[in-house]
């Protein structure tokens, strides 16, 4: 790696004790003891971050990147590069002002970064991508691959959209977080002028509190920042963003397992919504945090934005003319206000499904991403005659049918498992004839058309 490597290491475990030491420690023992232990500590931290930059290194032998790192337990990983799915170029701050850039391997199967190098000089993080990528067979050597120090989009390239960061700080001004700020200050207020008390430590939890509040609504602007998307030479979808922490993307399409649609309720006065896709390879389980997954594809934008970059992603899929059904009243026991926003249908590219009443979604999910399809009954929809279907993916989410009518989701699983495999394997289905299985007996027979269980608006 790197010289500069362990100071880099370091700094990001120096800031973390500093915010472990709270304001009441301080109060304590004193700025100037405090100030020691601190030092002590960073010199302590440099020296464990540089005995470590010693013993850590990497080296690529034919189609496998070996990796050996650790000091008292020492690590050898040997990562086949055929299992490689992406590789990340990140750039945080202290890494910008620095020159220097960390590699992110994600791998098929990988619950988290399999191998994040850090730090290389942005240059050769660039040069060790393109490379990597080309042993994967996910891209061909000398191909143009976009590095996050570059200057300007590529020539190749072709440009898609660039979100405005008025949009941006707009968006997340509009959040439950932002909207109640407000009335928690104006109660902090008040409670202390009635008390009477203007203590340093009760200044100090209140701006801790409410700096708390708005982390996620800050960090997702920092994040979404100079937000740009391009198409390279390739096909791929080229991804920037980030204000203290760059990070550029490739994303191959065929790797997007599925693409959700979110229309948060302070957005839909402004016609809002915000994409995002589940791509296989990257790491991080379903609902973790932002900063773990590479997910996006608009922070924010109108209908119409949407709709075009869905096109790009999935050719032929239209956002806004897509029909869904339903489920049967007799689920109203479940959903007494939101029934009619639940909803699923079938068009001959993608399963859709949707739900929610005060935010609302929708997920998307090719049939040739489709993993597994199962039907799931709980004690309740027992006794209603209803079911939920779950059409799993590769990436971990899965686009769910909610409280269909039991005989409808078995069909509609069916029908998902056929398409799944003609998308799969288009030329050997389409030109023969698979008999249907015979039913077992004490089975319902299976209807003998979609129309009897699937009625499009």
């Amino acid at each position: 790696m790197h010289p500069l490597s362990p100071v880099l290491h370091g700094a990001k475990s120096i800031a973390v004790i500093v915010v472990a030491l709270s304001w009441q420690t301080l109060a304590q023992i004193g700025f100037e003891r405090f100030a020691l232990v601190v030092l002590g500590l960073a010199v302590a931290v440099v020296i464990f971050s540089l005995i470590n930059w010693l013993n850590t290194g990497y080296h690529v032998v034919g189609k496998e990147l070996r990796i050996q790192d650790g000091l008292l337990w020492r690590r050898n990983r040997a990562i086949p590069l055929e299992r490689l799915q992406a590789v990340e170029l990140r750039r945080p701050l202290l890494a910008q002002l620095t020159g220097l850039a960390e590699l992110r391997l994600e791998v098929v199967g990988g619950g988290k970064t399999e191998a994040p190098l850090a730090y290389l000089t942005v240059r050769d993080a660039g040069a060790l991508r393109e490379r990597l990528l080309a042993l994967a067979g996910r891209t061909q050597p000398g191909e143009a691959v976009a590095t996050p120090g570059a200057t300007g989009a590529p020539a190749l390239e072709r440009p898609l959209l660039r979100v405005r960061n008025h949009d941006v700080v707009l968006s997340q001004l509009l959040t439950p977080q932002a909207f109640f700020l407000p009335f928690g200050v104006a109660f902090v207020v008040m409670q202390t002028v009635l008390e009477g008390s203007w203590t340093f430590i009760g200044i100090a939890s209140t701006i801790t509190a409410m700096a708390g509040v708005l982390l996620q609504p800050v960090r997702r602007v920092l994040q979404d920042w100079d937000f740009r998307l391009a198409r390279d030479a390739g096909g791929r979808l080229v991804v920037r963003y980030g204000l203290l922490e760059t990070r550029s993307q490739v994303v191959p399409l065929h790797r997007v397992q599925s693409v959700g649609v979110t229309w948060p309720l302070l957005w839909r006065s402004k016609k809002w919504l915000n994409l995002r896709l589940d791509i296989a390879g990257y790491a991080g389980p379903q609902g973790s945090g932002d900063s773990k997954r590479s997910d996006r594809l608009l922070p924010v934008g109108d209908n119409e934005t949407a709709r075009g970059l869905i096109w790009e992603v999935l050719p032929g899929v239209d956002l806004l003319a897509l029909p869904t059904t339903p489920p049967p009243d007799r689920a109203r026991a479940l959903h007494p206000f939101a029934l009619r926003r639940y909803g699923v249908g079938l068009t001959p590219e993608v399963f859709v499904t949707r739900w929610g009443l005060l935010t609302r979604q929708m997920s998307l999910v090719p049939y040739a991403r489709l993993q597994s399809v199962r039907v799931m009954q709980g004690p309740i929809q027992r006794r209603l005659g209803l079911a939920t279907l779950y059409a799993d993916t590769a990436g971990g989410r899965a686009g769910v049918a909610h409280d269909r009518d039991l005989r409808e989701a078995y069909a509609l699983a069916d029908e998902l498992a056929n398409r799944a495999r003609l998308a799969r394997n288009p030329a050997p289905l389409a030109t023969g004839e698979v008999a249907p299985p015979a039913p077992e007996p004490g089975l319902t027979p299976a209807p003998a058309s979609d129309d009897e269980v699937w009625q499009r608006p």
